[in-house]
């Protein structure tokens, strides 16, 4: 859908693991929608406002859209749930579709694949969003040591 709640928060938390573990120059993040909602927006200040106070920033992070030119550039293009998946696989180049995934499909603790869209609801949804991307990103680093020679 639009980019300013899940996929920016998914990707400042990223972003700080990346850093910690010393792979920040090793792997090439970024995160976008898959519709033209927010484009050149600002995270949603509540999802800034969350993930600061777990010590993320999201503050130069801006809305953009998915495009052709993401299948070619990025190894792995993770959806926050289904809906979004569906419109990945329509958008996704023919011999490409191996690239896409959920991005839970990296947890260990939450079983549901899809991460909620905490936009319309209260501050809770947006720490509980934090909640499943902390741990979802925790699989996704272990996956890009594993690829990693």
């Amino acid at each position: 859908m639009g980019n300013i709640c899940r996929s920016p928060t998914a990707e400042g938390v990223f972003r700080q693991r990346l850093r910690d573990a010393g792979l920040e120059h090793a792997v090439h993040l970024d995160s976008a929608g898959t519709h033209g909602y927010h484009i050149g927006k600002a995270p949603d200040p509540r999802a800034r406002q969350a993930a600061l106070g777990r010590g993320y920033d999201l503050s130069g992070l801006v809305g953009r859209q998915v495009g052709p030119h993401d299948f070619d550039e990025f190894d792995l293009i993770l959806a926050m749930d289904q809906d979004n998946m569906t419109n990945l696989r329509r958008l996704c180049p023919p011999g490409l579709e191996h690239k896409l995934r959920l991005f839970l499909s990296f947890s260990a603790r939450f079983a549901d694949q899809e991460v909620p869209d905490p936009y319309y609801g209260g501050p809770r949804g947006f720490d509980d969003v934090l909640d499943m991307v902390e741990d979802a990103a925790e699989g996704l680093l272990e996956e890009i040591r594993r690829r990693r020679p």
